[in-house]
């Protein structure tokens, strides 16, 4: 039968250091070695606070913010045009932002304000010349004196106006 090795200090007198230590001195770092698994901390140790958060990265940050400018350009481009001249419908009243007739910058007001230039007399789907847009305002409305014509694609409308 053996007796296993002692326990307890191993700076203790009589008892032998580990391979390659000089008598006398504790293992290399100043400290005993001590159990544990690796990865965990060994038992008795303090357990380290959760973490509370993690920092954003420059390439997240950046991301957020492409996101914010798109979306801010996509919101302020729905608003500027929410009174456009293609929004304008029978009795609207309408005011000139340009004094280029050929983009004279209509935009639908309140016709109470004392911006109101213009009113709709009639509004027509479609791509009109401007023959053909006086000749199909003088059909819907007698009494027009301007026409505005807007060619986009599918958009594509006529405006018969009057001074307010």
């Amino acid at each position: 039968m053996t007796t296993p090795p002692p326990q307890g200090n191993p700076f203790a007198q009589g008892q032998q250091q580990p391979y390659g230590q000089p008598q006398g001195q504790a293992p290399q770092g100043g400290f005993p070695q001590q159990g544990g698994q690796p990865g965990f901390p060994p038992p008795g140790a303090p357990v380290p606070p959760p973490q509370q958060g993690r920092k954003l990265s420059f390439k997240t940050i950046k991301n957020i913010v492409i996101v914010l400018i798109v979306a801010g350009v996509a919101i302020g481009g729905y608003i500027a045009s929410k009174d456009d001249a293609n929004t304008a419908a029978v009795g609207d009243c309408m005011h000139r932002g340009s004094t280029d007739d050929n983009d004279p910058d209509l935009e639908v007001v309140d016709c109470g304000d004392a911006k109101a230039q213009y009113t709709v007399l009639a509004k027509m789907e479609g791509n009109f010349s401007g023959l053909t847009a006086q000749n199909k305002c003088e059909a819907e409305a007698k009494d027009f004196q301007y026409v505005y014509t807007e060619t986009n694609g599918s958009k594509s409308f006529l405006l018969c106006l009057k001074d307010k």
